[in-house]
């Protein structure tokens, strides 16, 4: 297997100890005095290589070269660079197998999802190439007589992107490649938990920029710490700070790029629910709460952590659930037949612990799982807990795969629930009554950023702005008009006649 690992990553141009800095005046670092960061598999504890983190100096040329290549890239026509894009998209194409595999060794994740991450990023440069021809403005009319006005976009100039070990790829795309069409360039500090995915796709796109000599707008550096995060939120040189992970960290950021009036975009956490009436089709309920609970062994944001079922199906639901748990098939995520892989570290696995012990005292009755596995690697049993909403552990999230059962009387109970949780993330409804789905889907109904009928809570498509509410942070990215948050607005107003009136009708005349 070390083999075979040795000539995947010698493929996507890794080896066994990799620089952590890329910039564009520089090249990759040549700093050796940083310890190495071992970068391991999650499934086994194996060593897959080693990174050497980025220096301060590191961090200064990055983020210089960033500023440079921003400076000529807002200059290259929006459509040409939707094509540097499609080029992107095409190497990821090329090179999807390689590095599907390699999110999923990381990571842990299992491969159909490794897959799916890159393809996801194929969509979102598919999606960024249309965009590129379609960042509209306004036209408007003007209070006074021949004037003209417009609402223009222009490119913020370098934007940050903050990336988690749970998307170590995907989410950086969705904002790297629409940021690059808006005309900006791009830096990316990635998890220091799955920084070789990284490391290959600012190698997959190194080859595609330098081939086609274009500036180079996607730069990034690999830290072990926080000490160069911490000063790359506060540098002013960056305009948008897109952070990826908690609701604790995502808070700091938010106020030390509010302290200098930058913007921020945040991705934070959830605590999302699933509701299923007393009309609803168990058949499509069950395997969608199972894939939210336990894809990526319960460690995305949009993971299910509470299904509110009504008491009449409540019983019919619980048996369903813990037969289907029965079927998940735990273990090396790069085995076919692999449902549910490790969680990231020995710290999370504590978590899981630590919740359910303190789902168990609140008085939760544990009804599948709950134990770490005694095997190498950090494997878990997805856990089913019958528990009640007010509980503090059930209001908190857990990034792992524990489902709290939780019997209500009637959908409004339900919803109020639901709502009732600081994070607003994703939400999803099953039922057959289409009265029920329109409440839900209604200003009264789910207070979340995405709302779902008849599907789970987890698995968004890029077509659609993806964010939440509350805890979860308010920002949107991906689809819709998620772009604009990666350009300055600007009001142009034009006088073509020959004399000069003012707004609202005032006079202000001055003897020349």
């Amino acid at each position: 297997m070390s083999r075979d690992i040795d000539a995947l990553l010698k493929r996507l141009g890794l080896g066994a100890v990799n620089p952590g800095a890329w910039s564009g005046s520089r090249g990759w670092s040549d700093a050796t005095d940083a310890a190495l960061m071992d970068v391991r598999n999650p499934s086994d504890g194996t060593l897959l290589a080693q990174v050497r983190p980025a220096s301060a100096q590191d961090y200064e040329h990055v983020l210089s070269s960033a500023v440079e290549a921003a400076a000529a890239w807002r200059e290259v026509p929006a459509p040409k660079r939707g094509e540097a894009v499609r080029l992107l998209g095409e190497q990821l194409r090329r090179h999807k197998s390689d590095l599907g595999t390699l999110v999923s060794l990381e990571n842990g994740k299992i491969l159909a999802e490794g897959l799916g991450e890159v393809q996801e990023m194929i969509d979102i440069a598919d999606f960024a190439v249309g965009q590129s021809r379609m960042l509209y403005g306004l036209t408007m009319h003007s209070e006074r007589p021949r004037h003209r006005m417009a609402e223009q976009w222009h490119p913020l100039g370098v934007v940050g992107i903050i990336s988690a070990f749970n998307f170590p790829v995907a989410v950086w795309s969705w904002n790297a490649f629409l940021a690059a069409v808006c005309g900006n360039a791009c830096v990316w500090k990635p998890s220091h938990k799955t920084p070789l995915a990284a490391l290959a796709v600012q190698r997959l796109c190194n080859s595609v920029l330098e081939a086609n000599h274009l500036p180079p707008v996607l730069q990034l550096f690999v830290e072990s710490g926080t000490e160069l995060a911490t000063r790359f939120v506060a540098d002013r040189r960056v305009a948008l700070i897109s952070f990826t992970g908690s609701t604790e960290v995502g808070r700091k950021v938010g106020e030390r790029v509010a302290a200098r009036l930058g913007k921020s975009l945040l991705e934070l956490g959830g605590n999302n629910a699933v509701i299923v009436d007393e009309t609803a089709n168990l058949d499509l309920a069950v395997p969608a709460i199972v894939f939210g609970a336990v894809g990526t062994a319960g460690q995305r944001c949009t993971s299910t952590r509470r299904v509110f079922a009504h008491q009449a199906i409540a019983a019919e639901l619980e048996r369903r659930l813990i037969h289907a748990y029965r079927q998940v098939r735990i273990g090396d995520p790069l085995q076919s037949e692999t449902l549910m892989g490790p969680l990231i570290d020995a710290h999370a696995v504590e978590r899981y612990q630590a919740a359910i012990a303190s789902a168990r005292k609140a008085g939760g009755e544990l009804l599948y799982g709950g134990n770490a596995l005694d095997r190498p690697g950090n494997f878990v049993e997805p856990a089913i807990i019958r528990a009640r909403n007010d509980w503090p552990i059930v209001q908190t999230e857990t990034f792992a795969p524990i489902l709290y059962l939780i019997p209500v009387a009637s959908l409004a109970e339900a919803i109020a629930a639901q709502n009732a949780a600081a994070h607003g993330l994703s939400s999803a409804l099953f039922t057959d009554r289409l009265q029920n789905a329109e409440a839900f889907l209604s200003a009264a109904g789910s207070d979340c950023g995405i709302a779902n009928i008849n599907l789970g809570t987890s698995g968004a498509e890029i077509g659609g702005a993806f964010g939440g509410e509350k805890d979860s942070g308010g920002g949107r990215e991906s689809g819709s008009d998620a772009w604009k948050a990666y350009m300055r607005r600007q009001t142009a107003t034009v006088n073509w006649s020959r004399e000069l009136p003012l707004a609202q009708g005032i006079e202000f005349k001055v003897a020349q």
